[in-house]
């Protein structure tokens, strides 16, 4: 017989098993490792010494022009480049200054979960593995937390967003059947309506249009004086939605809203939504793992009866990004509304396509990361209660925050202060130009790093304070800087207010 010596079936170019991807010498690439995870460790431990965020140099920006490399380059040369290039101009969110939206500053814990996931290269999609039992066993531990039952299933994501688009989809399909999922929204005459506080995040009305209920289905209901949902306004807007022949199916409690921190009245509206027959849902983004400090679990009273429940661990859980989650009462809902099977997907009752129901059939991804890992090692390591103590520590930093802001007569408090969030501004005859113009000095200082929002139209200051790093005297720089811009700013208004006179006169 003749050997096949076509390019298509010609083995011996395959080469020898050397030629993978792995290091021939593993010696090298063991040192170059240890060098890295150092620089890392040196990173997180000198946080103070760096900036929090610094503007990014076209000469740095330029260096990510370049065109896809063809051949190879040595690793240590591009340590080097990450180190020069790459992580003196991220975000910032580790360091203790940071305090512009509500993001976790991760742990060296949680990074180094990150290369044992990595080194591991599971995909958590399904087949009977061991770290899909991992995030099953965070998914009983969520349910002990927040009181659900064991029916309710669990399910890492990549964040809040896309858990509070899966809990949209599940009260959808329980509206209009499952059946819909074949037939499409399009085929059925009722028009479902959704209901938040103007509060609520963004994320919110994206998940409706990416439901195919479009965007303006969520009703946003008006706040009162602390940030809550109107409870009143709110079943007037269901009542008149039904009158005017739509399909109420789905309330959207909020426990942390994004702009102040406010915690809607979630007892009150578990009461509604039984009485109303509606999905209820609660967007715990970040507040939900409040539930973790016995100081502030109290406020979270009604949370155990939400049908859903959306929240990160990568926010005030300090697990490294990504890391989100939902939790579904009802968790064969949550598999009605999501399974899909396939050829390719079939289960047996041994062997790795074991393990039966998968975690792909509770959400619309096959592939999946190993989230699970950097969590559970997360609450291994420090546990429930050293979690808890750092969101309490957030929220005193936030009233001794704001204590200073009342205590400075050049500065003004903007709304209260319900839990890590301080909305304030500098005091001065165009406030609103004033406080950008202060923010992005903030920013550009590298001292502390906050962001800003709009509170009833007016332009405000905004310090999320979520970091375990984070200390008073981050507060007390916040004070001080502003302090300074605000009065360079005053000092510079006044100069070319008395230039315009003086050419004038």
């Amino acid at each position: 017989m003749t050997a096949d010596t076509s390019p298509h079936c010609n083995t011996a170019a395959l080469g020898p098993a050397q030629e993978s991807l792995d290091p021939e010498d593993w010696q090298s690439l063991r040192h170059q490792a240890h060098t890295m995870l150092d620089d890392m460790f040196d990173y997180l431990r000198d946080l103070r010494q760096r900036p929090v965020w610094q503007p990014i140099p076209d000469e740095v920006r330029a260096r990510f022009q370049s065109t896809i490399p063809v051949e190879p380059s040595s690793l240590a040369q591009a340590h080097v480049e990450f180190m020069e290039s790459i992580l003196p101009f991220a975000a910032g969110n580790a360091h203790p200054g940071f305090m512009g939206w509500v993001q976790g500053g991760g742990t060296p814990v949680g990074m180094l979960a990150e290369m044992l996931a990595a080194g591991l290269n599971a995909n958590v999609g399904g087949r009977d593995q061991i770290p899909i039992e991992v995030e099953r066993q965070v998914a009983r531990w969520m349910r002990e937390v927040f009181s659900f039952p064991e029916t309710a299933a669990g399910l890492f994501v990549t964040g809040s967003s896309m858990a509070n688009f899966i809990a949209v989809v599940i009260a959808r399909d329980v509206a209009l059947g499952f059946e819909s999922r074949r037939s499409g929204v399009a085929g059925d005459t009722r028009r479902l309506t959704a209901y938040a506080s103007q509060g609520v995040h963004g994320c919110l009305a994206k998940g409706m249009d990416m439901a195919g209920l479009g965007s303006d289905a969520l009703r946003l209901i008006a706040t009162d004086g602390r940030g809550r949902i109107d409870l009143d306004a709110l079943a007037l807007a269901i009542a008149e939605d039904r009158a005017a022949g739509c399909t109420p199916f789905f309330v959207a409690g909020t426990a942390g809203t994004v702009d102040m921190g406010a915690i809607d009245d979630l007892a009150a509206l578990a009461d509604l939504c039984q009485r109303e027959k509606l999905w209820f849902h609660v967007d715990g983004a970040y507040g939900a793992l409040a539930m973790l400090a016995p100081d502030l679990a109290p406020r979270l009273r009604g949370i155990e009866r939400a049908d859903s429940l959306a929240f990160d661990f990568h926010k005030w859980g300090q697990v490294p990004y990504d890391a989100g989650f939902i939790l579904v009462r009802d968790g064969a809902l949550q598999q009605q509304a999501f399974t899909s099977p396939a050829v390719y997907l079939q289960r047996e009752g041994r062997g790795l396509a074991g393990g039966s129901p998968w975690p792909c059939d509770f959400g619309p991804d096959l592939s999946r990361g190993f989230r699970a890992l950097k969590t559970w090692l997360t609450l291994k390591v420090y546990g429930t209660a050293a979690i808890g103590a750092v969101i309490s520590r957030t929220c005193r930093l936030a009233q001794y925050l704001g204590k200073r802001i009342a205590a400075t007569p050049e500065l003004e408090l903007m709304a209260p202060i319900e839990l890590n969030i301080v909305c304030f501004r500098y005091r001065a005859e165009n406030p609103e130009r004033a406080n950008r113009q202060i923010v992005i000095d903030l920013q550009e200082s590298g001292a502390v790093a906050p962001s800003s929002t709009i509170l009833d139209g007016r332009f405000v200051i905004r310090a999320a304070i979520v970091n375990h790093r984070t200390s008073q005297a981050e507060m007390d720089t916040l004070v001080e800087k502003t302090l300074e811009f605000g009065r360079r700013w005053n000092s510079r208004t006044s100069l070319d207010t008395q230039r315009a006179d003086s050419i004038g006169g």
